[in-house]
């Protein structure tokens, strides 16, 4: 939905959108696990070694789609944040779904999360150590006037 306001192709839905109705448009950021070493490895990893990978509409979520034109009454929400207690092998396993991984690997005929799993390891402590995985969520609301 959100992209379709960034290339103009929403006038379907203003047609049967009621003047007043509420619009949320809400995406999920970069995760962070709140411990600085792995937070700034996986950064690493996100922008350095498959950023490259992603798709030009990933800059949208990563503003919280604040850049793209929005023409109605902002509403204020409050800050959100999503949750869980992930293992190592969960950890992992979420980068490897990834479009940008997979366009790595793709490109490169090599597993881009099994070259980072040694260091993350080496970090992580316990294998069986659950760690709390934190994804900002980014809302932008709007009433139709």
């Amino acid at each position: 939905m959100a992209h379709s306001f960034a290339d103009n192709s929403s006038r379907t839905f203003f047609v049967s959108w009621p003047p007043g109705g509420v619009l949320a448009l809400w995406t999920y950021g970069v995760y962070h696990l709140g411990d600085l070493a792995l937070d700034q490895l996986l950064q690493h990893f996100y922008r350095d070694i498959v950023g490259l990978y992603w798709p030009p509409e990933r800059r949208l979520v990563e503003s919280g789609y604040r850049t793209i034109a929005f023409p109605f009454e902002e509403v204020t929400s409050p800050a959100f944040a999503m949750t869980t207690d992930w293992r190592l092998p969960e950890l992992l396993g979420y980068l490897r779904t990834w479009s940008a991984t997979t366009r790595c690997r793709e490109a490169t005929g090599r597993d881009p999360v099994g070259a980072l799993a040694p260091e993350v390891e080496a970090l992580w402590g316990p294998m069986d150590r659950a760690r709390r995985v934190t994804w900002p969520l980014a809302l932008r609301v709007g009433r139709r006037p």
